[in-house]
């Protein structure tokens, strides 16, 4: 497991934050985060936002301290980057089983 966080530098409502990420996958990211009590609203695009008093928790926890560009970097190169403006990836849309219908014919709603 690779997760990665930079340094407490970006101000927002009234606090330093930093952006969690895994160059890994977004599964890796979610169960990490999940680990160290990060709520899911946290999660932004491809990044969990972490409060500069949570910081500590997250690198006692495993995650790796790098510098902001480094971080982007990383994840882009992993394929994992979600900028503003561009819409996630869409996930494969799994399908159920088709069920009989009592009218024959007709697939089964619901």
């Amino acid at each position: 497991m690779t997760v990665y966080i930079d340094p407490p530098e970006w101000p927002g409502h009234g606090r330093l934050w930093s952006h969690l990420v895994s160059d890994v996958s977004f599964e890796e990211l979610h169960a990490f985060a999940a680990s160290i009590g990060c709520p899911p609203r946290a999660f932004e695009r491809d990044h969990y936002d972490v409060p500069e008093t949570r910081y500590e928790d997250a690198v006692r926890a495993g995650a790796r301290e790098i510098g902001s560009k480094e971080l982007v970097r990383r994840i882009t190169q992993a394929g994992l980057r979600r900028p503003k403006g561009r819409p996630a990836p869409r996930l494969p849309v799994q399908e159920g089983p088709v069920r009989e219908s009592p009218v024959q014919g007709r697939p089964a709603q619901g």
